[in-house]
């Protein structure tokens, strides 16, 4: 299956049905008078987010959608059907945007939550509805309403509780497959990585997340070098990223420097994420080797990075539980006191 992260559609929801202008006429009934119907309403446009989805490949090659227009208005007092509605089923983090690309309509960040996008046009009223004591023979309807239509963006940001981020080649689609079921290919040359790959991590019972792999960035990246930072969005929602430096190079004080760079080129709070830095490919270093690139990590970055082979597993399982207790944490502060602890009450008087 092929990745799609961005597409344009074009939506619109239907018009009314237009109400009836009829007479009741039947032969031993005297004024039998109006007995149009009224029109139906227009179906509406709206999106939901589902499971088991991962791309937006279906809108790829259908852009247009067009809810059904209602049925209009019948004599015998028959309303005419509502049209159908139109529902856009897309992957849970979908957003939906205006056509500037900025102004956000919906997040879909939950599954099975639902938004309506446009409405569709209310019926017409027929001329049964106008009878009335002075205009008992009323000879008109209303037309139906017409419906809504504007193009929107829809742009996935993968669910994921762990991001990781580094230069081409610093293996972390190794690192993926190591400690998932993913399965993401893997190559000794820059760029083997072209879609963001998820992985769920399970440590134990109760200690999973779920881990997500984007293409490597490299110096200008901000400015639409490589892959640019298009697929940087799928890292957003995670509460921590862990920054994998290739140990085998020589310069892993610049690598670091460049990806922290592009991150805070790129905004959106990524530079102020928690990080994990590690080292990784360990596996390829002597010891003496090892201490000398740590310790030119950790003198750039101002803090000891972990040590870390996706090959050989060494130092697999620590850099996993760092990233759980930072994923625990995050999740700890978003939801806030606990709803179960009783409110404080207040000092002072009591009955």
């Amino acid at each position: 299956m092929k990745f799609l992260d961005q597409c344009k559609i074009y939506i619109r929801s239907g018009d009314g049905g237009g109400g009836a202008v009829s007479f009741r006429r039947e032969k031993f009934i005297e004024y039998g008078g109006p007995d149009g119907g009224d029109g139906g309403r227009g179906g509406d446009v709206w999106v939901e987010a589902v499971d088991g989805l991962n791309t937006l490949i279906d809108y790829r090659y259908q852009q247009h959608f067009r809810a059904g227009t209602g049925v209009h208005g019948m004599g015998r007092d028959r309303a005419g059907h509502n049209g159908a509605d139109v529902v856009l089923k897309v992957p849970v983090g979908t957003e939906v945007l205006e056509e500037d690309r900025e102004t956000l309509v919906a997040d879909m960040d939950q599954a099975g939550k639902r938004v309506r996008l446009l409405k569709g046009g209310n019926g017409g009223f027929g001329n049964a509805y106008f009878k009335g004591p002075v205009n008992q023979a009323p000879r008109h309807a209303n037309p139906g309403l017409p419906g809504e239509e504007k193009a929107i963006w829809l742009r996935l940001k993968l669910i994921a509780d762990v991001g990781l981020v580094g230069l081409p080649n610093a293996g972390k689609s190794t690192f993926l497959a190591a400690t998932s079921a993913a399965r993401p290919k893997i190559a000794d040359y820059p760029f083997t990585t072209l879609t963001p790959g998820l992985g769920v991590v399970d440590l134990s019972a109760n200690e999973r997340f779920v881990m997500a792999d984007i293409p490597g960035l490299i110096e200008g990246a901000s400015e639409g070098a490589g892959l640019g930072v298009r697929f940087l969005g799928h890292v957003e929602r995670t509460a921590v990223l862990i920054h994998l430096v290739d140990g085998t190079q020589e310069d892993v004080a610049g690598a670091w420097r460049t990806v922290r760079e592009e991150l805070k080129a790129y905004g959106e709070g990524l530079a102020e994420k928690p990080e994990i830095l590690a080292l990784n490919k360990i596996d390829a270093l002597d010891a003496e080797t090892r201490q000398a690139r740590a310790a030119a990590l950790a003198a750039v970055a101002g803090r000891a990075p972990m040590l870390v082979s996706g090959v050989s597993g060494e130092g697999v399982s620590a850099v996993l539980r760092a990233a759980l207790a930072k994923v625990r944490a995050a999740r700890a502060e978003e939801a806030g006191p606990a709803a179960d602890e009783p409110p404080e009450e207040p000092e002072g008087w009591a009955p």
